[in-house]
């Protein structure tokens, strides 16, 4: 998987995010919110569905989420450092502040250059 899919659903479900948060200030009942998602950006729930967790988002399609949220074209291809993380990211970060937190310091220079190793493997 290319950076700019994975930069693209990141941002698309921080779109996404911002949306719930702001249907649901306004009072917004959270059942169907991801259904109004999809037809504000003029696409399936299916297709949204498919998004979320794996299906690349084409040239074509950016510009038009970028259009129905009212962001400027090439929106979704920047990365940004304060993308909301996703429930797995998340579910990641409290493991490896739990084995941070459980270790000494060898430990944690261990974690370190693991995560490091695997950094320069995945390039």
């Amino acid at each position: 998987m290319s950076n700019i899919t994975i930069t693209r659903r990141q941002n698309a479900l921080a779109l996404f995010q911002a949306y719930i948060e702001k249907a649901l200030a306004a009072g917004a009942a959270p059942k169907g919110l991801e259904q109004s998602f999809a037809a504000t950006l003029e696409i399936s729930p299916s297709m949204w569905s498919q998004i979320k967790s794996s299906r690349p988002i084409g040239d074509k399609l950016a510009r038009q989420i970028e259009q129905h949220c009212g962001k400027p074209a090439g929106w979704l291809d920047e990365e940004r450092a304060d993308a909301t993380p996703t429930a797995t990211e998340k579910a990641f970060l409290e493991l490896a502040l739990k084995a941070w937190r459980a270790t000494n310091s060898a430990g944690r220079k261990e974690l370190r250059a693991r995560l490091k190793e695997m950094i320069l493997n995945a390039a």
